[in-house]
Order: C-alpha cells, then sequence, then structure tokens
C-alpha cells in the first residue's frame, strides 16, 4: 500500500494537479474570506469566528477532490496500466487504499495553509483570544471527515469511466447528492429529521459545534467504507 501511495503521491506534483488543487482552494477562501465584500467576508462580520470558512470549504471541495480523484482508475483503464497494476503482488485493497490515502494527503496539504486564518482571527478578536477554540478544532475534524467522504466517492466513480471528464462529473453529482440533496428533501418534507440525518451535511454541521458525536463519526466512517468497498468490488469484476 506505501509504495502505490508513494506513487500517487509523487504523480501529483509531477504534474500541476497538486500545485492547482492548492492555489485554487486557498485563493477562492482567501477571495471570499478577506478580499469580497460579500457575506463570507470576516472582516465584516463584526466578531471573530471563522464559520464562513467552515462553510464555504465543503463547497469548494465538492468540484476539486472529484478533480483529484478523476485520474485514480480512468487513468489506469484508459492507458490499459490496470492489469499491469493487478499482477503485483499487492490485494486490491491495498491498491485502493494506497489511491485514496494519497489523495487524502493532498487534501490536508491543502487544508494546512488555513491554519493562518484561525490565528489572524483569535488577534483580530476585540480581545485578543476571543474565538471559540473547541468549535475551530472540531470544524477542522469535520473538514478532514468530510474530505474523507469525498475522496472515497471520487475514487469509487473513477472506476466508472476510462473517460476523466465523466469520472468528475460523476464525482460531482453524488457528492452533491448525498451533501445537499438530503436537506433539499427534508425541506420539502417539512424538514423531516430523519431524512436530513442521512445527508453528509447534517452530520458534518454536528462536528463543527465543537461536540465529537460518535454517531457523526460512525456516520461518515461508515460512507467512506461503503464506497472504499464499492470501488475494491468494482476493481475485482474488471
Amino acid at each position: 500500500m506505501i509504495a502505490i501511495l508513494k506513487k500517487e503521491f509523487n504523480s501529483f506534483f509531477s504534474s500541476p494537479i497538486a500545485y492547482l488543487v492548492i492555489g485554487v482552494f486557498l485563493l477562492i477562501n482567501g477571495l471570499f474570506l478577506w478580499i469580497f465584500k460579500d457575506n463570507f467576508n470576516i472582516l465584516n462580520a463584526g466578531f471573530a469566528d471563522l464559520n464562513p470558512f467552515f462553510y464555504l470549504a465543503p463547497w469548494v471541495f465538492l468540484f476539486l477532490i472529484p478533480a483529484i480523484t478523476m485520474k485514480s482508475f480512468a487513468d489506469e483503464y484508459s492507458n490499459g496500466t490496470i492489469e499491469l497494476l493487478k499482477t503485483k503482488p499487492i490485494s486490491n485493497w491495498q491498491i485502493v487504499l494506497g489511491k485514496f490515502f494519497a489523495a487524502l494527503l493532498l487534501v490536508i496539504i491543502a487544508i494546512l495553509p488555513t491554519l493562518t486564518y484561525v490565528y489572524t482571527v483569535y488577534q483580530l478578536g476585540s480581545s485578543v483570544g476571543n474565538l471559540d477554540i473547541g468549535a475551530t478544532i472540531g470544524s477542522y475534524i469535520g473538514l478532514l471527515f468530510l474530505a474523507a467522504t469525498y475522496t472515497a466517492i471520487g475514487l469509487f466513480t473513477s472506476t466508472l469511466s476510462k473517460n476523466q471528464i465523466v469520472a468528475f462529473i460523476l464525482g460531482v453529482l453524488i457528492t452533491f447528492l448525498l451533501f445537499y440533496g438530503f436537506d433539499a428533501i427534508s425541506v420539502s418534507l417539512d424538514n423531516n429529521y430523519v431524512i436530513k440525518k442521512l445527508g453528509i451535511n447534517e452530520h458534518f454541521k454536528s462536528i463543527s459545534r465543537g461536540v465529537i458525536d460518535t454517531r457523526d463519526i460512525i456516520y461518515f466512517l461508515s460512507i467512506t467504507f461503503f464506497f472504499l468497498f464499492i470501488t475494491k468490488t468494482r476493481l475485482e469484476n474488471e
């Protein structure tokens, strides 16, 4: 698995993908949070709060993570290297997990520079340190779980087509449906709580409040495992 992880991770940085993903993520967040005069602007909020970032980041990742994962298996299928990969003395699980952790590591690297936002808001409070650290830590933990789920979904959709663009579109679509679709359905059903709890967004918001509920963790781990499992199954059946 480590060999696959290193190979995939190095391939990201040997092409513009890694630099584009990190750059675009930081640029979009930087513009909306600090430059544009909109509802996301932290400086115009009037209080020390990072909620705009944690609201915006899942939507940015909804497009960026499928862009990272779209070539994971689609590229192997289109180049015919998947058969060579499967002849190596590694299991299908090791192949899937190697690619999964390589993509997730890239996402984590993109998130790390945003810790400067925490320091900045911490210093900008009307009294230095006037920031809900617990909620901030919870939000970052939630963002990591969210990224892991998005990555697993993107890996699965990359097995559905040899075309990377098709894999990207399917990844965005499934991720969007799981993140926002259940919220939209619950609203049309008079805010049905059960339907809402099936969606990613509700569990992300729950963790972001700073309370780490085991039900939310189990939810994210279950969804991530499910998509990794069906990715492995697709790999076996090819």
